[in-house]
């Protein structure tokens, strides 16, 4: 059976949850789609490029009809989300989200909503470094994956409808272990954003201790803007991510500077070989990542 809601309240209209609603409508496979947020005039700007149907600026106004609700806010405000509308769901609702963290998060909404109220964790890996609904596209997840993160909790139909939801975006939809699903994303996702955020720092003060007016753009060529794109994303977003899924990353940081550290060393000492040898394991490494050829 074909997916249809009655109505689908996104909470957090932004780019991910912005892009959602402008399929969801253009598919037809809601009545009706409301968004909320704290600002009005993001949510007027969504009501515009075609996100949602109508908004609410309180979220327990925006849920009490809904059959499908989508947080689409920073992970860490999940729980007081849950906590402040969560009982004035309509049973058999479904709450699912689009977080790059999962693990305890997943844990903790299934143990935050009333036991007639179904949770489904979902991850869309689809981005960009602009934030705001005006950037939504109904071509998004044209061909990005989607993660969801069943649990032995998850209802099993609440699981089909979301996985044919993110289907009928053009997202590939995988399964995994919301605690798995934090660990490979540390390592593909978070450690990168780590790295690029760090490296834009240190770019920064060097630029402070050389010309303070110094405008790196003008001496820079694609490998800068591509190694630290990513830097330009959501502070608030990534402030989250990096807390919730601390024991991962910080392990994963641990492994970076080792192999930081002896790249130093091998620039340090003048070792040209073993230099040469680091940087040829890394474009092998990196070819394969790219899908092409060792």
């Amino acid at each position: 059976m074909a997916i249809h809601f009655k109505q689908m309240t996104i909470i957090g209209v932004g780019l991910i949850g912005g892009s959602l609603g402008m399929i969801v409508r253009r598919e037809r496979l809601a009545e009706t789609v409301v968004g909320v947020g704290r600002r009005i005039d993001n949510l007027k700007t969504a009501v515009e490029v075609g996100a949602i149907d109508r908004y609410v600026s309180d979220p327990r106004d925006g849920v009490r009809d809904a059959d499908l609700v989508i947080l689409a806010t920073p992970v860490d405000t999940y729980e007081q989300h849950l906590t402040q509308w969560g009982n004035l769901l309509q049973p058999q609702a479904i709450v699912s989200d689009v977080g790059s963290v999962k693990g305890n998060l997943v844990i903790q909404a299934e143990n935050r909503l009333p036991a007639l109220i179904r949770f489904v964790g979902a991850h869309p890996i689809a981005g960009k470094e602009k934030t705001g609904v005006a950037a939504g596209s109904v071509t998004l997840f044209q061909g990005a994956r989607c993660i969801v993160t069943p649990t032995p909790r998850t209802d099993p139909e609440a699981l089909r409808m979301i996985t044919e939801l993110w289907e009928r975006t053009g997202s590939t939809v995988l399964s995994m272990d919301p605690f798995l699903h934090d660990r490979i994303l540390g390592a593909v996702s978070h450690l990168p954003h780590v790295a690029a955020f760090s490296l834009v720092n240190a770019l920064a003060e060097v630029r402070d201790r050389l010309a303070p007016d110094l405008d790196l753009r003008l001496h820079s060529g694609g490998g800068l803007r591509d190694t630290t794109r990513i830097a330009a994303s959501s502070p608030e977003m990534w402030r989250d991510i990096c807390l919730w899924n601390r024991d991962n990353l910080v392990q994963l940081i641990e492994v970076y500077e080792r192999h930081l550290r002896h790249l130093k060393e091998l620039i340090r000492s003048g070792d040209g070989p073993g230099l040469e040898k680091e940087l040829e394991q890394a474009k092998m490494v990196r070819e394969q990542l790219n899908g092409q050829p060792a």
